[in-house]
């Protein structure tokens, strides 16, 4: 095979993959901007309907880029979020669904998204019930959570997950110091409706705090 061949088969392999690249990230980006609308400024049995139909997006971008831990993972928050709206007893299987998408996602890129993997599947483990009712830990979920900090020591919510586990195990001096960290997170450009969002629970949650300490 001569110079010019190989040197052609290269660049076609770098258009590929920049098309393939484009594709993950228009659809990491619907998956993200319609999550942070239907978690904020939906509620009821409309919200858990959005959801639904946010699962199914989730599973036809993942059809799409199997491999591809930027997607695995908001599929897995996609879930974590459905399972909290629709409560009940099928709520426990959707959360499995979610941790074995986060733990997917960490075996293919655990830094992917700044680690949001970890920070995702800590507050699952937080939420759900511990055995044997459900896989729900604890000690699992602080390991997990300080992790996702340690990954991304600014950003809003690493800080702000680590900071509610905190405030739920009663240690309201260092849950005030990542909810402040929180707090002081850069914009995140395309994510106004999320900052937006998590910027008033952070408020409501800090007001809540002091009234504990």
């Amino acid at each position: 095979m001569n110079k010019k061949v190989l040197v052609l088969l290269a660049a076609l392999t770098a258009v590929c993959s920049l098309a393939v690249r484009a594709d993950v990230d228009a659809d990491v980006m619907h998956l993200q901007s319609r999550w942070a609308e239907v978690n904020y400024q939906l509620e009821g049995k409309t919200q858990v309907t959005a959801f639904e139909q946010l699962v199914e997006d989730a599973k036809l971008a993942l059809k799409a880029s199997p491999n591809s831990p930027e997607i695995l993972i908001w599929s897995g928050i996609i879930k974590s979020s459905y399972a909290g709206a629709k409560g009940g007893l099928g709520a426990l299987s959707i959360a499995k669904e979610a941790r074995s998408d986060f733990e997917a996602a960490m075996k293919i890129d655990a830094d992917a998204l700044d680690g949001s993997a970890y920070t995702s599947l800590g507050i699952l483990m937080h939420s759900v019930p511990g055995w044997p009712v459900g896989f729900g830990s604890d000690k699992e979920a602080r390991r997990l959570l300080r992790t996702g900090v340690e990954k991304n020591s600014e950003g809003i919510d690493n800080n702000f997950f680590y900071a509610s586990f905190l405030a739920d195990e009663k240690d309201y001096v260092e849950a005030e110091k990542y909810f402040l960290r929180a707090q002081a997170a850069p914009a995140r450009p395309g994510r106004e409706i999320a900052d937006k969002g998590r910027q008033e629970e952070i408020l409501k949650a800090l007001a809540d705090l002091r009234t504990k300490r």
